[in-house]
């Protein structure tokens, strides 16, 4: 395993990129509505983030299958918890959720930042859902501090949404990132108070949630990449990039610019 510290210049493009992908979503926002595609969201996405200088992250993204990655965000509607597809025949219809994932390369650094959004109006049940994963990363946050362990955030994160009765994904976990999307350590969703490895100042990592209305267990689907409850239900997804400092951490990502026009 391969920790790499960032400095505080690092940091600070890590922290330009980030605010591009909340800046990216914030975009989407204004036309996530019934009708819409996720093709066309996708186009969207990609012509916003080369528009300001960066590379989509997640397009020719490979998988383990070598299967790259045919779009420049994930669109996973309803029970698909993540790295769905967009595609033309994905119609968005009133009482959806489409979890919005998104990466972006900007002076060789990464961000990379997930909502789940309503599509018109959802439902009491959906919308608990939502508000209970979200907080759950803001509690992740909370506990990813220096001296602390990966495992404080993963149990804050657990706990939180087992006590509502979700489900917690574990075959898919958080990240660290910087100059790769993808770097050391893994973030679990769920774990033991004291556990992993310990945190660090000027440590860049991803914390997001997955978490399912029903059961947790999750399938793949043919195309190599969509991931869905195998129950059915909807899952929620919800991702911050932070650093890790003394004291309190610092949200390199934001969700200002969707929650402005939402």
């Amino acid at each position: 395993m391969k920790i790499f510290l960032k400095t505080e210049d690092e940091i600070g493009l890590m922290r330009r990129a980030n605010q591009l992908v909340g800046k990216t979503l914030g975009e989407l926002a204004k036309h996530i509505k019934p009708g819409v595609t996720t093709l066309q969201l996708d186009k969207i996405a990609d012509e916003f983030i080369r528009d300001h200088g960066a590379v989509p992250t997640f397009k020719n993204f490979p998988n383990p299958y070598g299967a790259p990655f045919p779009a420049s965000i994930c669109t996973s509607v309803n029970d698909a918890v993540v790295h769905g597809v967009p595609s033309d025949e994905d119609v968005l219809k009133d009482g959806d959720i489409v979890s919005i994932d998104c990466g972006t390369l900007l002076d060789g650094f990464n961000g990379d930042s997930a909502y789940t959004f309503c599509v018109g109006e959802v439902s009491d049940e959906v919308k608990k859902l939502l508000k209970t994963t979200r907080e759950a990363l803001y509690l992740g946050i909370e506990n990813a501090v220096a001296g602390r362990h990966v495992g404080d955030i993963s149990c804050a994160v657990q706990d939180h949404c087992e006590k509502e009765g979700y489900g917690v994904v574990r075959e898919l976990t958080g990240h660290g990132i910087g100059r790769e999307m993808h770097e050391d350590p893994q973030v679990p969703n769920y774990g033991r108070r004291g556990n992993g490895i310990l945190l660090k100042a000027g440590m860049c990592i991803a914390i997001e949630p997955m978490i399912t209305m029903g059961n947790r267990s999750i399938y793949m689907m043919p195309d190599r990449w969509t991931i869905r409850t195998r129950d059915g239900k909807p899952a929620a997804h919800f991702e911050h990039t932070i650093a890790i400092r003394q004291g309190k951490a610092e949200i390199l990502s934001t969700f200002e610019e969707i929650e402005n026009i939402n």
